[in-house]
């Protein structure tokens, strides 16, 4: 039986770039050693990510990466597509090199498979730089037991946007009988027209009907853009998959209309006297800050004003990085693709997202 992993705090040591590879003319598959005294600080479950964080144009830029391997001693993987105006990005995809220096968070992340790994099908959907985390997953799966089956739906523009098409052709010929792969390619034309074109509900569909069959499937993984997430992920529900059955990731919501986690947003008091009293314990260390109500302020931006090592990574309510109890007061939180029922049953907040309503907020991070 896989269980969820265990929660750690998460923490940054510097970790030495020792290999750079080419994926695509914009994308890099980086090598980052991890020497043996930190061999615990960096154990993963398959599917898990880690954040970058590194200084850029005279500030700090985090930047989360899921982990493109299965488990693997002394050395964590992982791929950087570049993204149109992506400062971090950008800058890894023309200068990243071996010997270089990154500040590497220790792996967080659930989307790891939670059933017996044996005798199970799995299914994998993916758009672009989706398919990072599949690679550990898919790896990970058929080499657990040779009962374990997995197919993977993979939509690009094109064949030459395609990461890790010879990884996968690779693991193809490992597994001929046991891994399925079905390219959608949306800007060329493929010889199947079923494959061809971009990916929306009536092509899932008919995929769903044709090439996969739903009620074989123990376990469903969707990794992409926030509208291709929600898309397969209603699907699969209406077509009576059990909700519980999906495991989904978000790099980003891709909602420019959602706002984001305000991480290093200024802030100028305009009137002291209208201000939310934020009280957070971390690291068995608890300290207090004020934020203007006007503000609107999340609960990390004032956190991080006096603590710098307040736990974040995508700071827009993806990651779950800086998921914290909340002990005292309410608040609101203006967006969640991170916890889950329970956690939000259990007083849970992810402060990026999480606005106080009241005059006194006290929220625990060691919980």
């Amino acid at each position: 039986m896989t269980t969820t992993p265990t929660r750690r705090r998460a923490r940054f040591h510097t970790l030495t770039v020792s290999q750079v590879r080419p994926l695509t003319d914009d994308a890099i598959e980086v090598t980052l050693a991890v020497p043996p005294e930190l061999a615990g600080s960096y154990d993963y479950s398959p599917g898990q990510y880690i954040a970058i964080r590194t200084s850029l144009n005279g500030g700090e830029v985090r930047r989360s990466y899921s982990i493109c391997q299965a488990p693997v001693d002394g050395e964590l993987k992982v791929a950087i597509k570049r993204d149109p105006g992506g400062l971090f990005s950008t800058w890894a995809v023309e200068s990243l090199a071996a010997g270089m220096e990154l500040e590497v968070m220790s792996p967080e992340g659930r989307f790891v498979s939670q059933i017996d790994q044996s005798a199970s099908s799995f299914v994998g959907i993916a758009a672009g730089s989706g398919i990072t985390p599949m690679m550990a997953l898919i790896e990970s799966t058929l080499g657990a037991s040779p009962g374990n089956h997995f197919s993977l739906v993979y939509s690009n523009r094109t064949a030459m946007d395609t990461m890790f098409v010879d990884e996968l052709a690779d693991l193809k010929d490992r597994y001929p009988d046991r891994l399925a792969l079905y390219h959608v390619l949306t800007r060329e034309r493929r010889s199947s027209e079923l494959l061809s074109g971009r990916l929306d509900a009536d092509k899932f569909r008919n995929i769903l009907s044709s090439l996969i069959r739903p009620s074989d499937i123990d376990e469903w993984f969707i990794c992409g853009p926030f509208d291709l997430v929600q898309l397969c992920r209603d699907t699969l529900v209406e077509l009576g998959v059990d909700v519980s059955a999906i495991r989904y990731e978000l790099f980003t919501t891709g909602r420019p209309d959602r706002p984001s986690g305000q991480s290093g947003r200024p802030v100028v008091p305009v009137d002291e006297r209208e201000v939310h009293t934020i009280t957070f314990r971390l690291d068995g260390t608890t300290a207090t800050v004020t934020s203007p109500v006007h503000s609107n302020e999340s609960i990390l931006n004032a956190a991080l004003r006096v603590r710098s090592d307040v736990p974040f990574a995508c700071a827009g309510g993806v990651c779950g990085t800086c998921r914290a109890a909340l002990t005292d007061g309410t608040v609101e939180m203006l967006e969640n693709y991170a916890l889950e029922p329970d956690e939000l049953e259990r007083g849970y907040v992810l402060t990026c997202q999480s606005v106080p309503t009241s005059e006194k907020v006290s929220v625990d991070y060691d919980v």
